[in-house]
């Protein structure tokens, strides 16, 4: 006969799972250029990568004309390419 455990996988309750959502930073009504320093800071992380649109709270076609408006203004030296920390 095979004995019961004391705590069956089945009876454990889950906890809740806490997400943390930011704030949209974007709203309908945001012209998005890259021109615009202080929008693609908030809609990037400090090493420079571009957050997702979960994060940013955009549209698709608001996060295309980010990821473009993004990338010109790297280009151009508008915004740092990576991370500022040193790597050796």
């Amino acid at each position: 006969m095979k004995e019961k455990r004391k705590y069956d996988k089945k009876d454990k309750k889950r906890k809740p799972r806490v997400v943390r959502v930011r704030a949209p930073v974007l709203t309908p009504d945001i012209k998005i250029d890259y021109k615009n320093i202080e929008l693609l800071h908030k809609v990037m992380a400090p090493n420079g990568r571009i957050l997702s649109q979960r994060f940013t709270g955009a549209t698709c076609k608001q996060q295309r004309e980010l990821t473009q408006a993004i990338k010109r203004a790297k280009y151009l030296s508008l915004v740092p390419v990576g991370s500022s920390r040193k790597r050796f």
